[in-house]
């Protein structure tokens, strides 16, 4: 990885137009309009106390490639 200590980069979701290309949970349940429905049965249209995400990322060229490994965080009840 050829990041170093002082880099700068951003990072976000890269949509495309189609239902296929969308980036993020907003997009994909259109804006709470339509749940997002999982293998075990449950549904979700936002991110729930409780829920765990967990970020993966890299960019690859053909000499180089960036990865940040994995990043998670779980939902906390707001007090």
């Amino acid at each position: 990885c050829n990041i170093q200590v002082g880099d700068l980069y951003a990072s976000g979701t890269i949509s495309g137009p189609s239902p296929g290309s969308f980036g993020s949970l907003l997009e994909l349940t259109w804006n709470g309009q339509r749940p997002l429905k999982f293998p075990d049965g449950s549904e979700r249209k936002f991110l729930e106390d409780g829920d765990t995400v967990i970020l993966r990322g890299c960019a690859v060229s053909p000499d180089v490639r960036i990865g940040f490994g994995s990043c998670s965080g779980t939902i906390q009840p707001s007090r």
